[in-house]
């Protein structure tokens, strides 16, 4: 089992930033990977950017390449999504995932995930 527990979230500005935390615990494997996802209303959710890592190998959407970097704590098991340059469609419930092995960006391959944690970007 995995634990996920994410913070960060917020009320911001346009234009404005935010990071986003995850800390993870439990049986963590040797090699996995985590993710960050999101799900606006009304919407699915959907894949915004990912780490492998042993690694530090990352992935991004198209939608969020260049606004949002995902890093990891070096000797903890923390992951990070730092969100610059927020449009107001960024919006949603962020959630953090975590899977065993190589990236993907597909939902229902992760296995485990956190309780999701709010972005609102005012216009």
């Amino acid at each position: 089992q995995v634990q996920l527990v994410e913070s960060g979230g917020g009320l911001v500005q346009a234009g404005g930033s935010l990071r986003l935390s995850c800390a993870a615990s439990g049986r963590t494997s040797g090699d996995y990977s985590m993710a960050w996802f999101r799900q606006a209303p009304g919407k699915e959710r959907e894949f915004v950017a990912a780490i492998r890592w042993a690694i530090g190998f990352t992935y991004y959407a198209d939608s969020v390449e260049g606004r949002f970097t995902i890093s990891r704590e070096n000797d903890g098991s923390t992951v990070y999504l730092l969100m610059n340059n927020l449009k107001p469609e960024d919006t949603a419930t962020y959630y953090c995932a975590y899977r065993n092995g190589v990236i993907t960006s597909t939902r229902t391959t992760y296995d485990y995930w956190g309780q999701g944690t709010q972005v609102t970007v005012s216009s």
